[in-house]
């Protein structure tokens, strides 16, 4: 038994080998060149016998180390891809051309250590990620703080990250000032630091860009988001894609036809050196070399936008995409419950109705009220705590805030069975619409408000369903187990070509299946039930930024950023990947042939076939390091995505202005004559202090900026003419409240009133939409 343990390879005896292989591996272009070096010495100095010698001994440990690596692939059942280097340095070496036979073995031995440099540079990225990976975690124990490893770390403990420090593992913020400053960027690729608030999720391998803060750990260290994210770098870097292997298998059909061709040159010229020049010219470096590398480069550069993709394989299975499926909550749209807006019974305040609203849902665990908490904290209101609450299961709550009894929940718990009055009848019909959740609201008795809350479309989602269109899908279906109506209205606005709901995920398996009979599939979910799905097609994309582990384990490809665009763009890195590595085989190989066709006719020597199969290498190499790097299209300069993330700020900024202008819309309604007259002052200080000089600062300042990066500005020229018109509504506004008059105030000026301010808040959200649009294409490199 001992003796058979002993013939077992341990992890340091096959470090110990790797290392020697590798030491050897980098002599050999030092001997192979010091030989050429010596040699041509010694043959400018009259010894031209003793130079053939000693170029041939610079030659023989390559033809030595390439037989020997050529024997093991025999032995593992595997055919030396090499073979015609090997053949045509020992032919050479066999005919007495030694210095063809030291070119050659420069050029093998430097092509590995070219190898090795592109795909070190490709890998650079990957293996950051692993040599930044966090060691040491500040542990609170009562009132001490101990540094202990990270693997220490157990769910729930309390750790403190420093200023400057990498986040040890994943956890929720806790201490300090109830919020972190947290850089995202080597995670996401995004540039700008992310606030994150007490109870929000932070994961491993940020970097903590503000002040200390407390965080309540959530995970371990194996199971953190960046011990993950080591392992799919570690998948990615070893991985081999289908199309490196064919382009293997060619490799070895070259050996039999370039062995053909210098025979029958040697046949027919009668010349030995012109079918050697042959062999020496027909080296298949650009098949062997081009896709690992470009594979490799496109990986990385994945890597760098925040895309983790598992391999090659998964590369090249991207690439091949012709359906894209996704899931609807949380990929489409944002996922969970978000307050829409609330409708208000006239003479109530939308601010105060949410503020009691929250303050009484602070007492309840349910998803809803979560969501109605969080948009009031969003709106920094301050809220009180409850007193003598009770809650009937299923319904609703109430209690008492501020000495006022205060009742939520659905509408037969509010309001009763009385008839609705016009506002309620109105609310009921807008939720029916946009299958919202309506929260209604009682005060001592009297309904004054509903909360609608609902699933949004994720702002980024249209850009990312053209976004895919252009990168060569040709279907997009939505997969989702919601009902059909809440489904097909969000697929109509989207423009999808299919719509399946009320879908079990057995079901989202069948269709995924179903499709792929057809063509290639990629589908795209986030949640725990769509982990089978993932697993099922071609090319599952998991949008892991929430932490769902089941789907990122499940899924062939991780978007570490909460940005549905990443599908489009990872399916843009993958075809242009592909078409850089067919790109470079098919352009370096047909470079080989016409380079064998010119040495068959005598026109090439044996060292100058070397030195231009070198060169080929070269190109080949560094033409597949372009995938790397987005495509450059002429002319076109390249917005930071900084700015265009700053422009799409400030229209998220308007967003409560545009929300108040529509509340007083509807406040109209009803309004009597001071509440319509305080109400179109207030419409007109909205319009021209925020939403006026906002257009305004567009048309002067950033439109000149960005029209730099846009190779046509005729899309600005048509975002101008909007500008125009939000300036009429604007204008037609202000003499609307500039002749207002109590004795002039009716139905008629209302109705007015309330059409401008309608038609603006809709041509301003279409507007601001269309921008973001504009300056996210400004700053895409594809």
């Amino acid at each position: 038994m001992q003796a058979m343990r002993d013939q077992i390879p341990t992890r340091e005896n096959t470090v110990a080998v790797l290392t020697v292989e590798n030491m050897v591996r980098r002599a050999l272009l030092p001997i192979a060149v010091a030989g050429l070096i010596v040699g041509i010495a010694l043959y400018y100095g009259g010894e031209p016998r003793l130079a053939r010698w000693i170029w041939g001994a610079g030659a023989l440990p390559v033809v030595v180390s390439l037989a020997v690596s050529i024997v093991q692939s025999l032995l593992a059942g595997r055919m030396g891809v090499d073979a015609v280097a090997v053949v045509s340095m020992a032919a050479a070496l066999a005919l007495g051309e030694t210095l063809a036979a030291v070119v050659v073995a420069i050029m093998y031995a430097g092509g590995n250590a070219l190898e090795d440099f592109a795909v070190g540079r490709a890998e650079r990225n990957l293996k950051s990620l692993i040599d930044r990976a966090p060691r040491i975690a500040h542990r609170r124990r009562n009132d001490t703080i101990e540094d202990v490893p990270v693997d220490a770390v157990a769910i729930g403990d309390i750790a403190l990250v420093r200023g400057g420090e990498v986040v040890p593992v994943d956890g929720m913020v806790t201490g300090g000032d109830g919020k972190a400053m947290i850089d995202e960027s080597a995670l996401t690729g995004e540039p700008l630091p992310v606030v994150r608030h007490q109870g929000e999720r932070i994961f491993s391998g940020t970097i903590n860009a503000g002040d200390t803060f407390e965080m309540r750990t959530t995970a371990t260290s194996g199971e953190s988001t960046y011990a993950g994210i080591v392992r799919l770098a570690t998948a990615a870097q070893t991985a081999k894609a289908p199309f490196i292997r064919l382009a293997d298998r060619y490799a070895l059909l070259l050996l039999p036809v370039t062995l053909a061709v210098a025979g029958l040159t040697w046949f027919l010229s009668g010349d030995a050196i012109r079918g050697l020049a042959v062999l020496v010219a027909a080296t298949p470096c650009p098949l062997i070399l081009a896709a690992p590398v470009a594979f490799i480069s496109g990986v990385s550069q994945a890597a760098q936008r925040g895309i983790l993709i598992k391999g090659g394989a998964t590369l090249e299975s991207l690439a091949r995409t012709h359906t894209v499926m996704f899931d609807k909550t949380g990929t489409l749209t944002v996922g969970g419950a978000r307050l829409l807006t609330i409708e208000t019974a006239p003479g109530e305040d939308a601010t105060e109705i949410l503020r009691l609203t929250a303050s009484l849902e602070q007492a309840s665990h349910h998803a809803v009220a979560a969501a109605i908490v969080d948009a009031a904290r969003l709106k920094k209101l301050e809220l009180t705590v409850p007193a003598e609450v009770s809650e009937a299961f299923g319904s609703g709550l109430q209690g008492d805030i501020d000495g006022k009894l205060v009742k939520i929940g659905s509408h037969a718990f509010v309001h009763g069975t009385g008839k609705n009055d016009d506002w309620i009848a109105r609310a009921l019909r807008r939720a029916s619409w946009r299958s919202a959740l309506s929260v209604f609201v009682a005060v001592d008795g009297r309904t004054v408000g509903a909360l609608l809350l609902g699933d949004e479309v994720r702002q980024e989602t249209p850009r990312a369903i053209q976004s895919l269109r252009a990168a060569g899908v040709k279907r997009i279906v939505m997969l989702t187990g919601d009902r059909a109506d809440a489904a097909e209205t969000i697929a109509a606005a989207l423009d999808l070509d299919a719509v399946l709901a009320d879908r079990v995920p057995a079901d989202k398996v069948d269709a995924v299946i179903s499709e792929q009979l057809h063509h290639p599939t990629l589908m795209v979910g986030d949640g725990i039930n769509d982990a089978p799905a993932l697993a099922a097609a071609d090319v599952g994309i998991a949008m892991g930024s929430r932490g769902a582990s089941a789907s990122s384990e499940a899924a062939s490809v991780v978007i570490l950023v909460d940005r549905l665009d990443r599908v489009s763009e990872a399916v843009s890195i993958a075809k242009r990947t592909r078409k850089i590595a067919i790109q470079s085989i098919v352009v370096g190989m047909a470079l080989s042939g016409i380079a064998m066709l010119v040495a068959a006719f005598g026109y090439l020597t044996p060292v100058a076939g070397a030195l231009t199969q070198e060169a080929i290498d070269i190109a080949v190499i560094l033409n597949a390091l372009r995938a790397l790097h987005p495509g450059y299209t002429f002319g076109k300069r390249t917005m930071a995505s900084a700015a265009a993330t700053a422009l799409a700020t400030e229209h998220e900024h308007l967003g409560p202005s545009l929300d108040r202008l529509r509340a007083i819309a509807d406040e109209l309604d009803d309004a009597d004559t001071p509440t319509t007259m305080a109400r179109i002052e207030e419409a007109r200080r909205i319009i021209t202090e925020q939403i006026v000089a906002h257009e305004r600062e567009d048309e002067g300042v950033v439109y000149p900026r960005v029209s730099k990066f846009l190779l046509d500005g005729h899309g600005l020229g048509a975002m101008s003419r909007g500008h125009r018109e939000i300036m009429h509504l604007s204008r037609l506004f202000e003499r609307v409240a500039r002749d207002l008059k109590a004795d002039a105030v009716d139905r008629y000026l209302r109705r007015d009133a309330q059409r401008i301010i309608e038609s603006l808040e809709s041509l301003v959200r279409l507007h601001n939409a269309q921008e973001d649009d504009i300056y996210d294409r400004a700053s895409a490199h594809f």
